[in-house]
Formats: structure tokens, C-alpha cells, sequence
């Protein structure tokens, strides 16, 4: 996908008493459909490494761990 416009997700919460509604699942429905539509052939996410049940969330929808994010803070 070089040279492709990408999407950028970062900072997904769904408040505890929401989970397991489907409303995880509708937001990044509607994100992949709005990314589609301007043309983004990437949908890229940023998420904590301790959070594991976001992972398997992640990975159910397709999500695959291809890379290795770092930063720092200033």
C-alpha cells in the first residue's frame, strides 16, 4: 500500500457498561465505510500493548499486528 492515503484510529474507549452492545462493532463499521469512501486503502490503529481484550477485539474485525509503534513524550 505505498504511496496510499491512510485512515489513523487512536484512543477508542467504549464506556464499561456499553461493552459486549455491538457499538464497537458499529463504530468501526462506519470508520471503514467513510475511510473507504475518501479513498483510504489502509485503516491503521493505535492501541495500548496492555490492552488484551481490545486485541482480540481488534483481531475479530481483521486488525493484524504487522508493526511496531514507539514514542516519545516531551
Amino acid at each position: 500500500m505505498q504511496g496510499s492515503t491512510r485512515a489513523q484510529i487512536e484512543g477508542v474507549r467504549v464506556a464499561s457498561a456499553q461493552r459486549g452492545e455491538g457499538l464497537g462493532e458499529q463504530l468501526f463499521a462506519w470508520v471503514s465505510a467513510r475511510a473507504r469512501v475518501r479513498g483510504c486503502r489502509v485503516l491503521q490503529l493505535m492501541t495500548n500493548k496492555v490492552r488484551s481484550d481490545a486485541h482480540r477485539f481488534y483481531q475479530r474485525l481483521g486488525f493484524v499486528a504487522s508493526h511496531e509503534g514507539m514514542k516519545i513524550e516531551l
